[in-house]
């Protein structure tokens, strides 16, 4: 079982314990051991540091999966844990973005999300991850 995440990049620091919990859930009782995060904006922070501090403690594995390839600009921050989407290399820039969140979710069984608007990112990859038939646990209450 895989799990991936889908969130708004202003999501507020209020939600971090009932995404541990989510987490913890997954973790323990689902058998989850395989994570796919992002890293553009707070959702994904958020996500990225409770699974470093679980992965040890719980024996679980989480990758970041770049939109863009490494750059001076854009460095690979965190080696161990950083996978770049096969074919991720060939797409023009402004759909980069969209094509590795396609590719998080076709690898993926159970989405994340965090969604509190029906427009943006955010909401159509969520929508998108419904549509494909995928278990979708959305944060927003």
């Amino acid at each position: 079982m895989i799990c991936t995440f889908f969130g708004h990049r202003d999501a507020p620091p209020k939600i971090k314990p009932a995404l541990r919990q989510v987490l913890l859930d997954l973790i323990e009782r689902q058998g989850v051991k395989q994570f796919y995060v992002g890293n553009q904006g707070n959702f994904d922070v958020m996500a990225r540091s409770l699974l470093a501090e679980l992965e040890q403690s719980h024996g679980i594995r989480y990758e970041i999966v770049l939109a863009y390839l490494p750059s001076e600009k854009a460095p690979l921050y965190d080696p161990d844990h950083t996978l770049l989407p096969e074919g991720i290399e060939t797409v023009p820039r402004r759909f980069a973005i969209e094509y590795r969140n396609k590719w998080m979710i076709d690898h993926s069984d159970i989405v994340v999300t965090y969604v509190t608007r029906s427009f943006g990112g955010a909401a159509k990859f969520r929508d998108l991850a419904k549509k494909k038939g995928k278990t979708v646990i959305d944060l927003n209450p």
